[in-house]
């Protein structure tokens, strides 16, 4: 099975937010699930991908 990791950075990239953000996201657990590969923080496509539906989904549904 292959899986496709990101790094904190390009989450913010991602979302074209500060890297503080998706630490505070980490930090508070609001945002994609993060996991650590010894001191690095990766974080699963696939699940910053259903973040961003679940998001999405959320707004459409509070208009």
């Amino acid at each position: 099975m292959y899986f496709q990791l990101v790094e904190d950075t390009v989450s913010a990239e991602t979302f074209e937010v500060p890297l503080e953000t998706v630490y505070q996201w980490r930090r508070k657990r609001t945002g994609p699930p993060g996991f650590r590969i010894g001191k690095h923080v990766r974080y699963d496509s696939a699940d910053v991908r259903t973040y961003v539906t679940q998001r999405k989904n959320a707004d459409q549904a509070a208009v």
